[in-house]
């Protein structure tokens, strides 16, 4: 079983429009809402796809209310913990040519009391977990070192620990040795302050991140595929996508994709691959069922270090300490 949190979680309005014009009223081709927050998703994806997952959700207000009723009506495992704050609400704008303008909102603070009572959630529900899925930005507020402390804690326990987040809260999960990190290609280069042109520095800066304590990187790359390294190797995997709806929450089925097919080596890569390319071309934040996934556009090897990216991330201020 594959448990996740997600501290900062979302109702998601997706609204396909022909073009963003600013200053203009645009009319919308369609509108998609569904529950959202990068844990959840995971948890939605694992779900499409018949692999058990619990899902521990905060939540606050008429939209927590509504993002939980959302998620029940789907069929969702999960532990839900109200807060006193209000579950904050995105808008993606999804162009035709895949241009995606997201306008998320920070969220609401939680109480050291409402930390503590969720972190007594996923403590109780991860004996029975695997992998323990920690996701997604933080909430106002919140100590940056909360996915550290977890990762902490299950280590001992012997459950592995995967960290999808950005910023100071991966730079303290490094620290605390998860069993995995899943940066994308500006997260990479943030977290390192390096500049990623190639798959060369990808594979670099996924190694700084070993070295800071992750014991596997799971690289996304959008649009260029991914790149896996751990201690037994290291591959790049592409599947093209030739008509994109929305990349909202594909890096999020990529990574239940690769939990969901045992979490390391270049299969499980393949899987992530097919899972996040499946996304892709689904609208709004839609997980990928069976239906929606062809392994068949996945390709996995070796990585030609000196290809270069089509869309290069440039250097960013921060760096591990």
């Amino acid at each position: 079983m594959i448990l996740t949190l997600t501290l900062n979680p979302s109702l998601d309005r997706t609204i396909e429009i022909s073009a963003l014009d600013r200053g203009a009223v645009i009319r919308a081709a369609t509108a998609h809402l569904d529950p959202g927050g990068k844990g959840v998703n995971v948890s939605r994806a694992l779900l499409a796809n018949a692999v058990a997952s619990r899902a521990v959700v905060p939540y606050g207000g008429d939209e927590g209310r509504q993002l939980v009723g959302l998620l029940a009506a789907e069929g969702l495992d999960m532990v839900t913990v109200p807060v006193n704050g209000r579950t904050r609400s995105n808008v993606t704008l999804a162009e035709p040519d895949g241009t995606i303008t997201k306008i998320n909102e920070p969220g609401t603070a939680l109480s050291p009391g409402e930390l503590d009572t969720i972190a007594e959630a996923v403590l109780s529900a991860a004996h029975e977990a695997d992998w323990v899925v920690a996701s997604g930005s933080l909430p106002p507020a919140v100590p940056a070192d909360v996915y550290a402390r977890l990762c902490r804690r299950f280590a001992g326990a012997g459950i592995h620990m995967a960290v999808d987040s950005s910023g100071p809260a991966l730079e303290h999960a490094l620290g605390a040795a998860p069993a995995l990190v899943k940066p994308n290609l500006e997260e990479l280069s943030a977290a390192t302050g390096m500049p990623i042109t190639c798959l060369g520095d990808v594979a670099a800066a996924a190694a700084e991140l070993r070295a800071a304590g992750a014991r596997a990187v799971l690289a996304s790359l959008g649009a260029d595929g991914a790149v896996l390294v751990e201690d037994d190797g290291l591959w790049y995997g592409e599947a093209p996508v030739t008509e994109p709806r929305s990349s909202v929450g594909a890096g999020d089925a990529m990574l239940a994709g690769f939990l969901a097919a045992g979490g390391r080596g270049p299969a499980a890569l393949a899987q992530a691959l097919a899972w996040g390319s499946a996304a892709v071309r689904l609208p709004g934040s839609r997980m990928p069922g069976p239906s929606d996934i062809d392994p068949g556009r996945v390709a996995v090897g070796p990585p030609d270090l000196a290809r270069p990216l089509s869309s290069p991330a440039l250097p960013a201020p921060a760096h591990l300490p």
